[in-house]
């Protein structure tokens, strides 16, 4: 029985509201289980990731080499929800930017995790309308 007949709400509503719970749950997935420690203070490039490497030190640019990874994975969650490869690759330059923002002291952890379910907002609203079909149903 399709969702939307079990919620008594027009497919798009119905659409939006799955979209928006499966981006949530990615979303937490990707910002909680599966980043550990090593991952939250490398992508910072103000953190004391030196733990991490003993007397060889850490890596050139590892917080960009950190962040990007992150942001990544942030981006196949979204790529496998939405099945848009496109929106999967919004999704990683906007995570990276709002990651970044709030490393620099430009934004506060609530202001991070509002700006990242915007983003997911948009991402449901996006499915669920229909808008931009070229940008959702484009592949390889």
């Amino acid at each position: 029985m399709p969702l939307a007949h079990i919620l008594d709400l027009p497919p798009g509503i119905a659409t939006f509201f799955v979209a928006l719970f499966a981006l949530a749950v990615s979303h937490a997935l990707g910002d909680f289980a599966l980043q550990g420690d090593f991952l939250a203070l490398a992508k910072n490039p103000h953190a004391d990731s030196d733990k991490f490497f003993g007397q060889n030190g850490k890596p050139c640019c590892l917080w960009v080499q950190a962040l990007t990874a992150h942001s990544l994975i942030h981006a196949g969650g979204v790529w496998l929800v939405t099945g848009s490869v496109a929106l999967g690759a919004v999704e990683l330059v906007l995570h990276w930017l709002i990651d970044f923002a709030k490393n620099e002291g430009c934004t506060s952890f609530t202001a991070d995790q509002l700006l990242h379910y915007l983003c997911k907002t948009a991402y449901a609203t996006i499915l669920a309308t229909g808008a931009f079909p070229n940008l959702v149903n484009w592949s390889p």
